[in-house]
């Protein structure tokens, strides 16, 4: 515990020693864009052929309670290293870079499914080469977030669950609901401060990251909607200058102007697309993790406070409930310190995604609507150089 505890505290979090493994179901979600995020997530990697002949590096067996960064009871070949990466922000630790990306969908007899390509790059003496290749499918990166969060419930992982089509087994998922209503009912008696206040800040910032999220995507409808209008403006010019002989040029000129700003609206909308909704939305998804991180450590807490209560109550073997006190206590403060270490983490990221998103996105805007005023200036001043001009020939 000790060890597990230290190893904890030495890290934001990151992958145990080993990986994902096991057969995959039909029909096999997409990866969300958020599991490839660089602020958030420095790298995803497993590595896990698809038949079962690959089994014996990422045995589901693989302990995972071990956090040390390369385990001297691991393999040290490189399908086996692969998967032992630090998500950390430290300098020296900045020469592991992996890449989830290419989805490839699947069609066989049996099932449909989709895998991606993961590929691994690094300047580490402890690999046998410079660059990996695997590809690997969702199942394999849910099974992997599922193990990491049974072997540390504190640590913030990132959050995919909306995409999940298929999860632990009824009887599991009846077992873990029975246990934490149990909790539930029993209560946090002794929540430390810094808990309270975490927790009063991710319902808050749930709340606010969610309206952000919703009104970011009306804003985004109704400009692809003004969009998909404006663009009809501009061949009605042209049809337009055809039956009026007189202004055929201005019209051609509106014409070419609308054309113009449609060409700046659709670049704008790109980026707040690609920029700004995938990075709140992520937030959104963080939140829900954010909830159910403080949840299981109030479980591990809650399961500390039975058993000194029986234990003060001596309603059961006095000896038996000492030592297992031990055990939680340790438990709990491994916990604590795992959640507080990676919260900082996180907040920082946080607060430096979001700043970034918005800050781009203004600088955008900005740039957008001084595209839209040059070009409609640069009209009305060829407008008015013309009309100089006439009079000038008027008066002569």
């Amino acid at each position: 515990m000790e060890g597990e505890c230290r190893a904890s505290r030495a890290r934001s979090w990151g992958l145990p020693a080993g990986g994902a493994g096991g057969d995959s179901p039909a029909g096999d979600a997409p990866l969300p864009g958020s599991i490839s995020s660089s602020a958030l997530l420095q790298a995803e990697v497993l590595d896990l052929d698809e038949d079962e002949d690959d089994l014996e590096v990422f045995s589901k067996d693989a302990s995972l309670m071990d956090m040390n960064s390369f385990s001297p009871l691991m393999p040290t070949s490189p399908l086996s290293m692969i998967n032992q990466v630090k998500f950390e922000d430290e300098s020296d630790l900045k020469d592991l870079f992996i890449t989830v990306d290419e989805p490839e969908s699947h069609v066989t007899t049996i099932e449909t499914f989709i895998t991606y390509r993961i590929i691994t790059k690094t300047s580490r003496g402890e690999f046998d080469s410079s660059e990996f290749e695997v590809r690997r499918r969702y199942q394999d990166f849910l099974w992997l977030k599922e193990k990491l969060e049974e072997a540390h419930p504190t640590l913030i992982i990132p959050e995919f669950s909306s995409h999940k089509k298929q999860g632990p087994g009824l009887l599991s998922r009846m077992g873990q609901s029975v246990r934490a209503v149990a909790l539930s009912m029993r209560g946090v008696k002794s929540r430390p401060e810094e808990f309270m206040e975490m927790n009063n800040f991710i319902e808050i910032f749930s709340q606010k990251i969610n309206l952000i999220d919703k009104i970011s995507q009306r804003i985004y409808k109704e400009e692809r909607e003004y969009l998909d209008e404006m663009k009809e403006y501009g061949p009605i010019h042209i049809l337009w200058s055809a039956s009026e002989e007189d202004l055929a040029d201005n019209l051609k000129s509106v014409a070419s102007c609308i054309d113009k700003c449609c060409k700046a609206t659709e670049k704008r909308m790109s980026g707040f697309s690609e920029a700004l909704l995938p990075v709140v939305h992520e937030y959104v998804l963080y939140s829900e993790i954010l909830m159910a991180v403080m949840k299981r450590r109030d479980q591990i807490q809650a399961e500390l406070d039975s058993k000194v209560e029986a234990l003060t109550s001596k309603k059961a073997d006095t000896d038996l409930l000492t030592e297992e006190i031990g055990k939680l206590e340790d438990k709990v403060e491994c916990a604590n310190n795992a959640l507080k270490a990676d919260w900082e983490r996180w907040k920082q990221n946080m607060q430096n995604d979001i700043k970034s998103a918005f800050t781009n996105m203004a600088e955008e805007n900005i740039l957008y609507y001084e595209q839209c005023l040059a070009t409609w200036e640069s009209f009305l001043t060829s407008q008015t150089d013309l009309h100089l001009e006439e009079a000038s020939e008027d008066k002569l």
